[in-house]
């Protein structure tokens, strides 16, 4: 599971305020791994932390800048649930409101990071239908990019396609397939799957191409850059993004379509079957 404990967007960090720009070795040390001894809070055991004017003029910004962006390019699926979910637009929204939106929506909650956490213990929150969110919000230098998640790319970025329900059911299956998987090789595909859907994913909506990767919808660089001749769109098979190499911290230049979210799911759960990842 090396490469998912890893993985810049995989990462989950729970601090409100912004951690040190690298540790003593140089890496970034919202992307060091974290292994659960106890349980975290979830849904309304979620406390609002303390935020500065600073950050939450950073949300601000960060989703005046989307909204505008978004309309045109995002999925249908997206919209619908960023309109279901009525997220604040002036504040950096309580992990307790969301998950509670989420539980009634389609009986999924929001839980609160303590770091970034190892993969077993990511996926295993997935697996039960509750996804680990980070409180702490990017700084003023990362506006336009962030190779580590955060709030804005979790609460903004995440939780309207939650409200999907295939995409919901999906998602879950994932966690399912994650924890089941004790071969590399195919933990290094499902890694690969991962990224080039829930985070890059884009889909054909009636309108045309749209995004609903949450990697892409948070990003105001990746969203511009995404639906561009510059990137490669290639239709969307579990086989061909299992083997499709990525990169976190530079834009991609090569992304994957579905035709809808019952395909990805049917397709998904064919080649998790075929390696003994789903009963």
């Amino acid at each position: 599971m090396a490469t998912l404990v890893t993985n810049g967007y995989l990462a989950r960090m729970a601090s409100s305020t912004s951690p040190e720009s690298t540790t003593q070795d140089g890496s970034d040390p919202r992307c060091v791994p974290i292994k659960l001894t106890a349980p975290i809070p979830i849904g309304a055991e979620c406390a609002y932390p303390s935020y500065t004017a600073d950050e939450q003029a950073i949300w601000r910004t960060l989703y005046a800048r989307q909204e505008k962006l978004l309309p045109g390019r995002a999925a249908d699926e997206f919209l619908h649930g960023l309109h279901q979910l009525e997220l604040e637009h002036d504040r950096i929204p309580a992990l307790a409101d969301v998950s509670r939106k989420l539980d009634r929506l389609v009986g999924w909650q929001i839980a609160r990071t303590p770091g970034l956490l190892a993969a077993e213990d990511f996926f295993d929150h997935l697996a039960r239908r509750i996804f680990p969110c980070t409180d702490y919000i990017r700084g003023p230098d990362e506006l336009d990019y962030t190779p580590a998640p955060d709030c804005f790319h979790d609460i903004f970025g995440h939780t309207p396609m939650i409200v999907h329900p295939r995409f919901a059911d999906f998602y879950q299956k994932l966690g399912q397939a994650a924890l089941a998987c004790t071969d590399e090789a195919t933990m290094e595909g499902l890694t690969r799957i991962y990224w080039f859907t829930v985070e890059f994913g884009l889909i054909r909506n009636p309108g045309g191409l749209r995004i609903y990767g949450n990697g892409i919808i948070s990003s105001y660089g990746e969203t511009r850059h995404s639906l561009t001749e510059k990137v490669k769109k290639v239709p969307a098979k579990p086989e061909s993004m299992a083997v499709q190499p990525y990169d976190i911290w530079h834009f991609q230049d090569t992304l994957f379509v579905i035709e809808s979210f019952d395909a990805i799911e049917a397709d998904f759960d064919r080649w998790a079957r075929t390696h003994g990842l789903l009963a």
